[in-house]
């Protein structure tokens, strides 16, 4: 029982992980990377479409992004997207295809972008703790059933600990290592 639990904690934590990497991978750093847009949500026919599901994207050059439309009727959505976006970069088409030139970055613009990682850094252990409540509540109610023993949920609760802090360690190697890569120049 109490293994089960731990598995799906385990489980669960790790998709936390996962869906922390996608979002860092979508904070500028200086380099020009497609992950930067290719989550961006365009208006397609009036339904909010991720770009890379519209579009190719590819980096000709390190500082440059180009972005080239299945359709090329869909460049003033993807345009008018990426414009309203927080990423900070303006689209310029010539007709068939965007490029965005990645500017580098000031040392204002890499202290916010250290605040947004650290802000999601700590979005990511919150959620890894409710992960490990949840977990403690399942022990507790099998507990109360009679399913374990007193015993049994007390070692499962450090169990439990154990496995969160060890993934929020991780998340704050992968903060850490983004911020670096930021205020790396």
């Amino acid at each position: 029982m109490i293994d089960e639990i731990l598995d799906d904690t385990r489980d669960r934590m790790g998709k936390a992980i996962g869906s922390l990497h996608t979002d860092l991978m979508t904070i500028r750093t200086g380099r020009a990377s497609p992950a930067l847009v290719e989550r961006l949500s365009v208006d397609y026919h009036g339904i909010p479409t991720p770009l890379m599901q519209i579009a190719s994207i590819s980096v000709p050059e390190a500082q440059t992004l180009q972005i080239r439309p299945y359709t090329p009727t869909d460049i003033a959505a993807i345009e008018r997207a990426i414009a309203m976006s927080d990423i900070g970069l303006t689209p310029n088409s010539d007709g068939k295809q965007i490029h965005l030139a990645i500017p580098p970055l000031t040392e204002e613009r890499r202290r916010d972008l250290t605040k947004q990682v650290a802000r999601r850094a700590e979005e990511a252990r919150v959620s890894i703790r409710n992960i490990r409540r949840d977990a403690i509540k399942d022990m507790r109610a099998f507990e109360g059933e009679g399913l374990i023993t007193e015993d049994d949920l007390h070692s499962g609760q450090d169990q439990a600990q154990e496995v969160t802090d060890s993934f929020v360690t991780k998340v704050d190697e992968i903060a850490r290592d983004k911020e670096t890569e930021i205020m790396t120049i």
